[in-house]
């Protein structure tokens, strides 16, 4: 394989497209100090408040051993809190601190510019081509990923 056949492989432009991805959503945040992973977080916890790190991370398709770093700079931020479960003190439950709904509503905006500015280059048929395939190809090779995405419950 030649470098020019390199650069038109599926895997070679999805990890382009997300590099380009993250680039525009940490301009865009840039001034909230916010990753995608952590922004993904803050996302599920509130929309799931007592959720543990395990449940969260099927939620987000996020490694678990990597996952527990983003709770920690969240909880250092003190967007995050971690409590004992009632039923299992060794379980730890997390919530959404005060900040980290602030958080959340603020980021709203520039996330959404992000969003858009990925698929600002093309037509608007073209967008939602684009994201109607993605869904697919993400879902029917979901088991294959390190981290497959699983449904709360």
């Amino acid at each position: 394989m030649q470098l020019r056949d390199l650069h038109g492989t599926p895997g070679h432009l999805i990890r382009r497209a997300q590099q380009i991805a993250v680039a525009l959503f940490m301009e865009e945040c840039a001034e909230l100090d916010l990753t995608p992973v952590q922004y993904a977080a803050l996302v599920a916890v509130h929309e799931h408040p007592g959720i543990d790190a395990t449940r969260l991370s099927a939620l987000i398709a996020f490694d678990r051993s990597t996952l527990g770093n983003v709770l920690e700079r969240l909880e250092a931020r003190k967007l995050v809190q971690r409590y004992a479960s009632p039923e299992d003190k060794r379980v730890k439950l997390l919530r959404l601190s005060p900040a980290g709904i602030a958080m959340l509503a603020r980021a709203s905006a520039p996330v959404m510019r992000a969003q858009q500015r990925i698929l600002a280059p093309l037509k608007p048929s073209d967008r939602e081509r684009l994201i109607v395939l993605l869904e697919q190809l993400v879902e029917l090779n979901n088991e294959a990923s390190r981290a497959p995405q699983r449904a709360a419950g």
